[in-house]
């Protein structure tokens, strides 16, 4: 069993640019990643920047509902990791190949269209008017004008045939001045980026890093197709694995329309092919395993002490699986360096699990008083809440034996 206390925490310094309309509303943020110099961009880092932005642990939303606008190489756009991203939520910024040849063009326009027809948005900078690009002309949603490259002659020419010849919005970015944003709002471009609107703004966005060997364990049971039961032990037996899922699953990326609070949920939602290339892309962005951390250790003992707790009481299993939740949760705020208000801010629960979690309130809430309690030796806390869930202190003491049993087993 391993998990990742606070000091242990990845981060990563994403950058955010405002992409506003011409009523001034933001209608989406262009990421740039800020952790590594530009010169460094890869579709290694192409993968790294879209996970981290949907799967962040920061205290503010880095696009909320936005529309995310991500730059990429070639290379990532045939990555598996757009397959875990709502594609509505997603526009690609696709780059010119630095050379005009033709075959080049037409070798990448099956990838280009078939991202397109699975509904993702596509957006090219001004070189797409070039003739060498007219295959991938009929895709463009975007097309991005830099006026820091262009001249005015040039941008009346190009704003003129991108209208004539496409149904892209036409974006002006690098837009740094009143005089330029009258230039080419005069011109009909109805959507703007640059210092005149907004700097980008510095995020830094965490991530909980599960174990290597918790990943590796999970992508292994994924590739044998192992039953959700089987899959759902390791992530629960991993906080750092658990919180990043719920994290990702809940996001406004993933585009589910109902919040999902339990990690059975996640997993049959998921699908075993989008949880393997999840597990793999968790992989190259975790820490080496070391000796157990012991946030996460208790708070997977927390966990499956609640959840036999439960079972004791004979609960609902939506209720038994929401006692474990509460239970590997209730040391978020110490994983994350945060408060825990701010940590349920990035995670959908249900009331009741976050009534737990906040104010100790409800069944799951004496049963989190009661886990403590097993923790601290604070006997006047144990028979306060054994007696408020009609528990034995045999019940109890046995289910606590076991739940510890069962965390080092893991770790064995």
């Amino acid at each position: 069993m391993s998990s990742t206390p606070a000091d242990q925490t990845s981060a990563t310094m994403i950058a955010r640019q405002a992409i506003v309309n011409a009523q001034h509303v933001v209608i989406g943020y262009e990421l740039f990643n800020r952790s590594r110099p530009e010169t460094t961009h890869t579709a290694a880092t192409d993968v790294a920047l879209v996970f981290t932005a949907l799967s962040h642990a920061g205290s503010d939303e880095l696009v909320g509902k936005k529309l995310i606008f991500v730059n990429c190489t070639h290379e990532s756009l045939v990555g598996g990791h757009l397959e875990l991203v709502d594609p509505e939520k997603v526009v690609l910024e696709i780059p010119p190949l630095g050379h005009a040849a033709a075959e080049e063009v037409a070798a990448r326009l099956p990838t280009l269209a078939a991202l397109r027809a699975r509904g993702f948005r596509l957006a090219f900078n001004h070189t797409v008017l070039q003739s060498a690009y007219m295959p991938w002309l009929a895709l463009a949603d975007y097309i991005k004008l830099d006026l820091s490259l262009l001249a005015a002659d040039q941008l009346a020419v190009l704003i003129g045939y991108a209208k004539r010849h496409t149904q892209a919005h036409l974006i002006a970015e690098k837009v740094e001045t009143a005089q330029q944003y009258d230039m080419v709002s005069s011109q009909g471009v109805q959507m703007f980026q640059g210092y005149w609107f907004a700097r980008p703004a510095l995020v830094r966005a965490k991530l909980v890093s599960p174990a290597q060997s918790s990943i590796l364990e999970l992508i292994n049971l994924v590739r044998k197709q192992a039953s959700t039961e089987a899959i759902e032990e390791v992530l629960k037996k991993d906080a750092g694995l658990a919180f990043n899922l719920m994290r990702l699953i809940n996001s406004s990326g993933f585009g589910l329309a109902r919040e999902i609070s339990s990690f059975r949920q996640a997993v049959m939602l998921m699908g075993l092919k989008k949880l393997f290339r999840w597990a793999a892309l968790l992989l190259t962005t975790s820490r080496n395993g070391g000796t157990p951390p012991s946030v996460g250790q208790t708070a997977v003992v927390r966990g499956r002490l609640m959840e036999l707790l439960a079972l004791e009481k004979k609960l609902p299993q939506d209720e038994t699986d929401q006692a474990f939740v509460v239970g590997i949760f209730s040391l978020l705020d110490t994983m994350l360096g945060m408060t825990m208000d701010a940590a349920l801010g990035l995670v959908s629960v249900p009331p009741s699990t976050e009534a737990a979690l906040l104010h100790n309130a409800g069944v799951l809430g004496h049963l989190l008083t009661l886990a403590k309690a097993c923790e601290t030796g604070d006997d006047a806390a144990f028979d306060h809440a054994a007696t408020a869930l009609q528990l034995s202190s045999q019940q109890i003491n046995n289910a606590h034996l076991q739940a510890l049993a069962w965390a080092d087993h893991f770790g064995d």
